[in-house]
């Protein structure tokens, strides 16, 4: 499940940058030069029909986002609940044995204290 989730995560990230071109590259409507490449540039590139082309490249470019982040949420949902299942048991540790203790021995005799009390 992990390589699922990488590999998503990897595909999100490069559908996510080349989003960010095609937007950017995109004509303005209130100018009209392309933001990114500055005026006509793109459309001396790319030919006429450069804007149809972004617009639907765009298009399937944000489809295939919300897919792949709908796939990654759903990865991540379905190993963190498999996973809490599994790993939810605490694991058994075994106290080690206690030493015996060894015999009580006889009390060592206290002998009164040898320093007099002060007197009053």
């Amino acid at each position: 499940m992990n390589l699922l989730i990488y590999i998503f995560t990897f595909l999100l990230i490069i559908v996510s940058v080349l989003l960010v071109l095609v937007v950017l590259a995109q004509k303005a409507k209130s100018d009209g030069g392309v933001a990114a490449m500055g005026g006509g540039a793109a459309e001396s590139a790319f030919g006429a029909e450069t804007n149809n082309v972004l617009v639907g490249t765009t298009k399937t470019l944000v489809i295939s986002f919300f897919i792949i982040s709908f796939g990654l949420y759903l990865a991540h949902l379905y190993q963190s609940k498999h996973q809490a299942t599994v790993d939810s048991k605490l694991p058994t540790v075994v106290a080690p044995a206690t030493p015996a203790q060894p015999a009580p021995t006889a009390a060592p005799t206290q002998t009164p204290a040898s320093t007099p009390a002060p007197a009053k």
